[in-house]
């Protein structure tokens, strides 16, 4: 327990970075903090990826509206009742007869 104990406390006053093995230990935490880094850039990244993909759903359904919008106002305006209106502000009407068809007949 004495040997545990004085281990903990070595490892807590920093020993093992200033004894003679030290090299070792200061390889290990450079590299640990070196992934510590990538792994800290990695999780900023995927932050802002996640936020652009908000943005663009949100664009996107903002630009399904209008679409939507446009789309019904189009076939308001094909409708035969419209088509009519537009036509009589113009000055132009239906005719009460329907056209006759004209064959020519060759010789």
């Amino acid at each position: 327990m004495a040997k545990a104990k004085q281990t903990l406390y070595n490892i807590l006053k920093g020993k093992f970075l200033v004894d003679e093995s030290a090299s070792k230990n200061w390889y290990m935490l450079v590299f640990l903090a070196g992934l510590a880094l990538v792994m800290i850039a990695s999780s900023h990244a995927i932050d802002k990826k996640v936020q652009d993909i908000a943005i663009l759903n949100k664009e996107m359904r903002e630009r399904r509206d209008v679409f939507i919008a446009t789309r019904s106002d189009l076939m308001k305006l094909k409708m035969e009742s419209a088509i009519i209106k537009k036509l009589e502000e113009q000055g132009l009407f239906i005719p009460d007869n329907p056209p006759h068809k004209i064959v020519v007949k060759e010789k």
